[in-house]
């Protein structure tokens, strides 16, 4: 970024009639005191020399944090079954929660 004139209020009243936006005056005078600082801060990070660091997609170096996919032994479909209290074509059968009851 270019040492660019700071925004004014007139820049934020021209945005917020490009955006279709009311602003009142307070609303203006806060609106042009927070886009200039987010300005102010993209200027500072566009400044900062970057051309040795490799691009990052995380600020952490993250590992794959889950578990091994393992295949291991489950519990007994019949016998887990047999704990439901209604069972219909060896599914568990649940009551309807969307809708009218039938």
């Amino acid at each position: 970024m270019s040492d660019a004139t700071p925004i004014g209020t007139d820049d934020v009243v021209k945005i917020a009639n490009l955006a279709r936006l009311t602003l009142t005056d307070d609303e203006v005078s806060r609106f042009t005191e927070q886009l200039r600082s987010v300005l102010d801060h993209a200027r500072d990070v566009a400044a900062l020399d970057v051309h040795d660091l490799e691009p990052t997609a995380h600020p952490l170096g993250l590992v794959n944090v889950l578990r091994a996919d393992i295949v291991e032994a489950s519990l007994d479909r019949d016998e887990v079954l047999s704990q439901a209290p209604n069972v219909v074509d060896h599914r568990f059968s649940v009551p309807r929660i969307v809708g009218e009851a039938p």
